[in-house]
């Protein structure tokens, strides 16, 4: 018994092999020799889990905004600003368009931003807060004297065409070039002209009816009831035309045209407004026009400016080159 026990004393340990030597600060051994990761060594389950999700956001994220800010802007771009932009803004759309009329209004906001950028939308938004806002003016007063707008002012998808129709037009030869890279500004001037030309119509119809201490049909001059068609007003008429300064003012900010420009758009407004006033007053609720309704008006006024804008641009530059 004694000399198993000596024996036993002077056996050596086997050596430990070398590739456990070299991890042996990285591995513990536990019984029936199984090697596993050290606690130093060992991630949390939710780093590993939250880092690829975190990263997915992140690159998702960048993806959006290089989309959003494609130059030139794609349809794409158009389509997905104007979803989160409108979104953003649902509680003043509402309060301006009915659910039709923001549909429409989408339609409108994609294509100019297509055909214009943020820019564009930039301009047709600040016409769009700056006519609900004068439509909202002593609403009370207007609807107790039958001149109010219908549905609290809420226009519909046939308005919001009517006051975007030769906009539109001017988008879309944006977008296909027409006539070339020579006519692409022209483009953008009629398309600015159209809606100087509307704002200014809004705001001096909905301030004459709100203020008009005395309105005169624009054909004879006589005295005429606020809200006849063709009817106009020094307080509205003044209205109208800082509504068109302020607007051409935007869009010279902005980039779409230029200074000089921006003198065009508001002339060209106010020359399309007072045919405007002529042609309510002369046919519309007449015999033989009663297609003629105020958003068929609204499409030849705002025809009216673009084309005018348009023309004396064509003039001014023969000019300048003889």
């Amino acid at each position: 018994m004694a000399l198993s026990t000596h024996l036993l004393l002077h056996i050596k340990p086997p050596p430990v092999p070398s590739f456990i030597k070299s991890h042996r600060s990285s591995f513990s051994i536990l019984p029936r020799n199984f090697l596993i990761p050290s606690p130093c060594h060992r991630k949390p389950i939710k780093e590993i889990v939250m880092k690829p999700q975190a990263a997915s956001v992140q690159s998702a994220v960048s993806e959006v905004m290089s989309l959003i800010q494609s130059s030139p802007p794609t349809w794409q771009s158009a389509i997905l600003s104007n979803l989160l932009i409108f979104l953003l803004g649902s509680p003043i759309l509402v309060s301006g368009l009915s659910v039709s009329g923001i549909a429409a209004a989408f339609l409108l906001g994609t294509l100019t931003w297509r055909a214009f950028g943020s820019s564009g939308f930039l301009l047709v938004a600040t016409y769009f807060v700056i006519g609900t806002a004068v439509t909202k003016v002593r609403m009370a007063q207007k609807e107790a004297e039958g001149v109010a707008e219908k549905r609290k002012g809420r226009r519909g998808p046939g308005s919001v065409i009517g006051s975007s129709a030769a906009g539109c037009i001017c988008a879309f030869l944006a977008i296909f070039g027409a006539g070339g890279t020579g006519y692409s500004r022209l483009w953008q001037l009629g398309f600015v002209a159209s809606f100087c030309t509307k704002l200014s119509d809004t705001v001096s119809s909905e301030i004459g009816k709100a203020y008009g201490k005395t309105t005169y049909l624009v054909t004879t001059l006589k005295v005429v009831p606020r809200g006849t068609e063709g009817a106009v007003s020094v307080e509205g008429t003044f209205a109208g035309l800082l509504a068109a300064i302020l607007l051409a003012f935007v869009g010279c900010l902005v980039g779409e045209i230029t200074a000089p420009e921006a003198i065009i758009c508001v002339i060209a407004s106010q020359i399309a407004n007072f045919g405007e006033s002529i042609i309510g007053a002369a046919l519309q609720d007449k015999e033989g026009f009663r297609w003629l309704n105020n958003d068929a008006v609204n499409v030849i006024n705002i025809s009216m400016g673009s084309i005018i804008a348009v023309f004396m641009q064509q003039v001014l530059l023969q000019n300048l080159r003889m």
